[in-house]
């Protein structure tokens, strides 16, 4: 068909098609300006669309913008997300969103936190949830039990016989992780360990900083298998609950397939039932006298966010360090001894629990604002089971999670900034290396305390999202923010380093300084800002990067 067009007598166009027709028909009549702005009315509606198209995902506001930010789960709000048998409503999809936009109230934390770290189902009643509490109270003591069965052997074998001649004897190891490439690891670790150390404790003059030589440090445990004097938790009275009936949940098949699970027993009730060669005698020593460093090295910063823990006797504090066998503290105040203790006791049952990862230096940087919040030490315990399911990764000997996490990092600042991942090229820095201590402890050096558990408390809230299945259709609902994701804290490292794009592209010009810079956030950062750019990266790149671990 071909179309021409004539001018007619009054102005109108006549269109040919070989015979007239529609536009023949409706174009004869019609004004030349009237169809010229017609035409380009009609473009610019279409440019407007794509363009709105286009940018609209980068404009959408997150839930952490200034504008959009709601207030935290209050108590009222939680009891009402709870059916009369006490399930939480719709799967605990409310739940969660409300959780990921504005964090929960500090009261009723302890209370939340299980759920979000999956110790309960999504879908439990409260008769179910008191069953699992009662299951998980006897498994978390028999870890305490295997514990304290180590610490008498190493405790009988320090006062004659060869620490490890000794403890090699109990068992023969299943896993061929060596003492010697454990402490290379953490060698390569010491920023974290002495980053860690309170103000008030010297390298030098700290009398516990032996144990690190291996001058028989395991020698100052105490024998404490005779009583568990541990107040907090349930060690003492643990024995006398009533016979457990194995309860299943919906969970358990999904934690079977994931590969974030460090064991594919993770909570079952057989999973505690532990073989003593499947946690090695030399490698508990190791792991313990480092874990008592680690423990009366921890800072006083959560003392504010406990006033229950802040305010232990003397008494209680000593008891329960002598119930883990800890030494060492009489420069400490009683809280600290105290909170130091319940670091022992539920690091030590990890370590038993998941003996290829045991113990590494920062893991007591991520238990600790878990045991300043729940103040029961099995429950306490199987948060931080929950919650090192993905850290776990963070803590391996070849460091495989390290590399992987540090590469999502880079391939988010490349996909959003070439010009600053090119600065970084020329530097060496493309690897993002600088960003290592925020990786393997989750902001924690940076942020405030309480800041770190806002930050934490979303990205849990992201996870258990994707635990339930609750994805981008459940999402959607919520304006197309962005879908849950299991590395909401890579985004928000991503985030960090761009909020520093300028210093980094006018001022240095070594790996050393951006490190330093990193290193130095501490204190500066406004978590929620960087939730609220680490939402738009989510948004912009979340198809684009490929997270399969």
């Amino acid at each position: 068909m071909f179309i021409t067009s004539n001018s007619i007598p009054g102005g109108g166009i006549q269109l040919s098609d070989g015979g007239g027709g529609f536009w023949s028909e409706l174009l004869v009549a019609t004004p030349p300006s009237i169809t010229t702005v017609a035409f380009t009315a009609l473009a610019g509606t279409a440019l407007f669309a794509a363009l709105l198209y286009t940018t609209s995902r980068g404009r959408l506001k997150s839930p952490w913008s200034r504008r959009k930010r709601k207030h935290a789960l209050t108590p009222r709000q939680w009891k009402s997300l709870f059916t009369s048998d006490g399930k939480p409503r719709d799967g605990g999809v409310k739940f969660l969103k409300k959780v990921r936009s504005g964090g929960i109230d500090p009261c009723i934390r302890a209370e939340v936190w299980p759920f979000l770290l999956g110790v309960y189902d999504l879908n439990s009643s409260t008769e179910e949830r008191e069953i699992i509490r009662t299951q998980k109270r006897k498994e978390y003591e028999k870890f305490r039990r295997q514990c304290r069965r180590f610490l008498k052997r190493i405790n009988e074998c320090s006062k004659g016989t060869s620490e490890t001649s000794c403890i090699e004897d109990s068992g023969s190891p299943t896993q061929e992780s060596d003492s010697s490439s454990y402490e290379d690891v953490v060698s390569a670790r010491e920023s974290l360990s002495s980053e860690e150390r309170s103000p008030d404790v010297e390298d030098s003059d700290d009398p516990s900083s032996a144990l690190l030589e291996g001058d028989d440090g395991s020698g100052q445990a105490t024998n404490t298998d005779a009583s568990a004097l541990n107040t907090e938790s349930s060690d003492s009275d643990s024995s006398e609950d009533p016979e457990v009936i194995q309860a299943s949940s919906s969970s358990e098949g999904r934690e079977e397939n994931d590969p974030d699970v460090p064991l594919k027993e993770n909570i079952s009730p057989s999973r505690t039932d532990l073989h003593p060669n499947q946690c090695s005698g030399e490698n508990f020593a190791t792991w313990q006298r480092i874990i008592r460093v680690d423990a009366v090295r921890a800072n006083s910063e959560w003392i504010p966010y406990s006033p229950s823990q802040a305010t232990v006797s003397e008494l209680r504090a000593c008891r329960a360090a002598e119930a883990v066998g800890l030494k060492d503290y009489d420069h400490l105040e009683p809280c600290r001894v105290f909170h130091a203790a319940r670091l022992v006791a539920i690091l030590e049952a990890y370590a038993v629990y998941d003996p290829e990862i045991g113990y590494c230096q920062g893991m007591s940087d991520l238990l600790s604002p878990i045991i300043t919040v729940v103040t029961e030490d099995h429950e306490a315990f199987w948060c931080f089971v929950g919650f090192m399911r993905k850290a776990r990764h963070n803590f391996r000997l070849d460091e495989v999670g390290i590399r992987r996490q540090l590469n999502i990092v880079s391939k988010i600042i490349k996909c959003k900034d070439s010009h600053l991942y090119r600065h970084l090229e020329k530097l060496q820095a493309e690897d993002c290396f600088f960003v290592y201590r925020m990786v393997v402890v989750l902001f924690r050096r940076e942020l405030t305390f309480e800041q770190t558990i806002c930050l934490w408390e979303v990205m849990w809230a992201d996870q258990a999202a994707i635990r339930a299945g609750i994805g981008k259709s459940a999402w959607s609902r919520i304006r197309q923010r962005a879908p849950p994701t299991e590395d909401l804290l890579l985004y928000a490292i991503a985030a960090s380093v761009l909020q520093k794009r300028k210093l980094i592209l006018e001022k240095y010009s070594s790996t050393d300084e951006i490190l330093r810079e990193c290193n130095s956030m501490s204190g500066q950062l406004d978590v929620w800002k960087l939730l609220d750019d680490a939402h738009n990266l989510v948004v912009n790149l979340h198809d684009k990067i490929e997270t399969p671990f």
